[in-house]
């Protein structure tokens, strides 16, 4: 078996047909099994994968365990020599699976491997390659200094924003929405961390294959469509919030409580102060749609308040 494909899915039935029927139609000369792990929907997506798609290995969850526990069910069954965490919300474009499966063939230290992802409007992705995030760059990320000014490269440093991504090279993280992982990397450093409910997890596993010897690699050659984010902007506002607690997760194992306890206090004085903005604007705004985006922000930086002094 040349590749286990792990797909987790909630409540995007129709994208996750259309993912499948890209993968089936776009993945020629590779032996390859698929897993559909299921985080209990609602919208009939497990009857539709047993129905249209008999050959998928179908997992059903009862409830939703998040992503890395999801994914880590399928891995555990999966027998590939490779092994491709896919988001259903994506659609391969070419044969960018079988391109991503050579190119590791002929690189056996490439640890993993990730194509270059884009969006629905054709656009790069810049999020499927790039650095290991620190308090400087988060500090950037915070304060949007680093959308603001993307060619610096100091300020897009964590995104490598300055880099158009037309070239294939070594990067530290990959996108988890495309991310193939040689089985003998998979098995030295262990599965995704399920300490990391949604988010995060990527960048964790990258780092341990990273310092395990690994090289992570972005090749520019395979391209997939990613529409992003289609299951989780149905809960938008608790994956706002849990973006943050995977980061401090990541922190804490990897660079120790101090660290963490300092990116806490990073966070609270950025929203702190981002209160403020958003309470005046939403006083003095004159248009009414306006001022209730701005009480919105004000209540999301809220429940931000309460999670970074709980």
């Amino acid at each position: 078996m040349d590749l286990s494909i792990v797909i987790v899915s909630w409540n995007v039935r129709d994208l996750l047909e259309a993912c499948l029927r890209s993968i089936y139609a776009k993945t020629r000369g590779l032996s390859f099994e698929v897993f559909v792990v299921d985080n209990a929907s609602a919208d009939g997506s497990p009857e539709m994968v047993e129905q249209s798609f008999p050959q998928v290995q179908l997992i059903c969850n009862a409830a939703n365990v998040g992503f890395a526990r999801a994914t880590n069910q399928a891995l555990r069954l999966s027998k590939g020599r490779y092994v491709l965490l896919l988001n259903p919300d994506t659609v391969i474009l070419d044969e960018a699976l079988v391109q991503m499966v050579r190119f590791a063939d002929e690189n056996p230290d490439i640890g993993a491997l990730g194509p270059k992802v884009l969006t629905a409007q054709g656009e790069v992705d810049m999020r499927c390659a790039r650095r290991f995030p620190s308090l400087l760059s988060e500090f950037f990320e915070l304060t949007r200094l680093s959308y603001r000014f993307p060619r610096n490269r100091l300020l897009g440093s964590y995104l490598m924003s300055y880099w158009d991504h037309n070239d294939s090279r070594e990067v530290e993280v990959l996108m988890g929405a495309c991310m193939l992982v040689r089985r003998e990397a998979m098995e030295q450093v262990g599965l995704l961390d399920e300490a990391f409910y949604m988010y995060g997890e990527d960048v964790e596993w990258c780092y341990r294959l990273k310092r395990a010897g690994w090289r992570i690699w972005y090749d520019s050659e395979a391209r997939i469509v990613h529409l992003g984010g289609q299951s989780t902007k149905l809960i938008r506002e608790e994956m706002g919030l849990e973006r943050f607690r995977s980061r401090y997760t990541f922190f804490r194992k990897h660079r120790g409580p101090l660290y963490a306890g300092a990116y806490k206090a990073l966070m609270l004085l950025i929203t702190l102060a981002k209160q403020v903005i958003f309470a005046v604007r939403a006083i003095i705004s004159r248009d009414e749609g306006q001022r209730r985006r701005y009480r919105d922000k004000v209540r999301l930086h809220g429940k931000v308040l309460r999670w970074v002094l709980s």
